[in-house]
């Protein structure tokens, strides 16, 4: 590997540690130095100084990128020069440090590009990726294969995102991910995880604006014991416990103006200190972000800072909505009836033609997330092998035709008359529910509360009975409430 320093000291320093790791090292003290070796020989990994007698150590990664060579770049950058550390990744590197170089960090961050080499940027891939997105020389591992197959559909917005996928995951860069709520922001960012060198590492997932506030700087960093009330033992903070891994912050838009400048020292600094603690510790964390929110809109009304938006929008990829690719529909329906029929335990039913035309007919304007709402509703109140449009209704349009049999009005087709005395319901959902509510009763009392004997009596699986009882609120008898038929059921 090259190393590029114009202080002696610190050349020599970086030549002893990976030097004692085993490496094959070469230095050299400015620009020309450098150009000069890599004229004639390949590295593996570039570590360069920003600043240089003769110029800026981004120079040589922008050649590099040009040249398609296959070196993995570490730069090197001031202390608390965030410009200077952005710059570098959009340009090409793999990662950076600040000074004063921890020697743990610097062997990380030499053994993480090692795992990760650089393919030409020549690949096949259709479009050319920009400097900080490097293309994989090799396939996802077997975990960032499946990863990615959980990103269902065939729609060129999806096969452009699983292209950028591949290719950023390969960097250190931070990532984030813009989209509206339910288009897939965290499978993208498992995606991410899973095909980048740090799959055997940990990926932690955070909803931002589901901490309080109080007590949102001990979750991110940690907490010594006595830290604060109620701190009785030293926890890790969500730094600390995806070290070596991915940090995944969802909803990032929603992190309050005060941690987001913590937030944002850490991102620089590769340091973290928890509540109580005197010394600060390294973490190696790649972060990958995520917001259904306008970000820069936050940014100009002052919401959100334009430093960490710079800092952490490095490398952006955007999920679609559901309306713009449609044509997955029938797909992306098929594939989440089968993993919910997994999870259940049950044969995955048929998607009927008119189902089908019914789910394609609506806006979702909750996307994924709405579509799976659905389907899952639609398993449970469905009472057969095929899903027909009216499994997706209300309660009165979903009712087993046992049920509907019983509840039905007078057939003024088959010429019987309709009773011209009864009223008519003002609410008729009302009044259905009732119905349904005194057969279930029935039922349920004849069977002895066996709730799996009173869905076989009408027609139903256990799974039905129990969305039923809970929908029309019918307890159990019993102090535990439902919890107690649930003793009742045999089978």
């Amino acid at each position: 590997m090259l190393v590029v320093d114009d202080e002696p000291d610190l050349r020599t320093l970086y030549e002893l540690t990976l030097l004692r790791e085993g490496h094959a090292v070469t230095t050299a003290a400015d620009l020309q130095q450098a150009r000069e070796h890599l004229a004639h020989h390949r590295f593996d990994v570039l570590i360069s100084d920003m600043q240089l007698p003769d110029g800026l150590g981004l120079a040589l990664l922008r050649e590099i990128a040009e040249s398609q060579r296959s070196e993995k770049c570490i730069v090197i950058t001031a202390h608390g020069s965030a410009e200077n550390a952005v710059e570098s990744l959009k340009a090409g590197a793999f990662d950076y440090l600040t000074k004063p170089v921890d020697l743990r960090q610097l062997r990380g961050a030499v053994s993480a590009a090692l795992r990760s080499q650089r393919a030409p940027l020549a690949a096949t891939l259709g479009e050319r990726p920009g400097p900080a997105e490097p293309v994989r020389s090799a396939p996802p591992p077997p975990s960032g294969v499946r990863a990615l197959e959980r990103i269902v559909g065939r729609a060129p917005s999806i096969v452009q995102i699983k292209s950028r996928i591949e290719k950023v995951s390969t960097s250190m860069a931070p990532v984030l991910i813009l989209g509206e709520s339910g288009t897939g922001k965290e499978l993208v960012a498992r995606a991410v995880h899973e095909c980048s060198h740090r799959a055997s590492g940990p990926f932690v997932a955070v909803n931002c604006g589901a901490i309080p506030e109080n007590l949102i700087e001990a979750e991110f960093f940690g907490a010594r014991k006595g830290a604060y009330t109620g701190a009785s033992a030293d926890r890790e903070g969500y730094f600390q416990a995806a070290h070596g891994g991915t940090l995944f912050l969802d909803e990032i838009g929603d992190l309050p103006l005060a941690m987001q400048a913590k937030l944002l020292r850490v991102i620089q600094e590769r340091r973290v200190r928890a509540l109580g603690a005197v010394q600060e510790e390294a973490v190696d964390v790649r972060l990958v972000s995520a917001t259904h929110r306008d970000l820069p809109a936050l940014v100009q009304s002052g919401h959100f800072r334009q430093d960490l938006f710079y800092r952490l929008n490095v490398i952006g990829l955007r999920t679609p909505a559901l309306r713009d690719r449609s044509e997955d529909l029938p797909e992306l329906a098929q594939a989440l009836l089968a993993r919910l029929c997994e999870e259940a335990g049950q044969a995955v039913p048929e998607l009927s033609v008119e189902a089908l035309a019914w789910l394609q007919s609506r806006e979702l304007p909750g996307n994924v997330r709405e579509l799976e709402n659905l389907l899952q509703r639609a398993l449970a109140l469905s009472n057969g092998p095929v899903l027909y449009p009216a499994d997706f209704g209300e309660s009165g349009d979903t009712l087993p035709d046992t049920l509907r049999d019983t509840l039905s009005p007078p057939d003024t087709m088959s010429g019987e008359p309709i009773d011209a005395e009864a009223a008519l319901p003002a609410d008729l959902q009302s009044y259905l529910d009732e119905q349904e509510r005194r057969v279930l009763l029935q039922a349920l009392q004849e069977c002895g509360y066996n709730r799996t004997a009173a869905a076989a009596r009408l027609g139903l699986n256990l799974r039905q009975i129990r969305y039923r009882i809970q929908r029309l609120g019918i307890v159990m008898p019993g102090a535990s409430g439902a919890a107690e038929g649930d003793s009742n059921d045999a089978g």
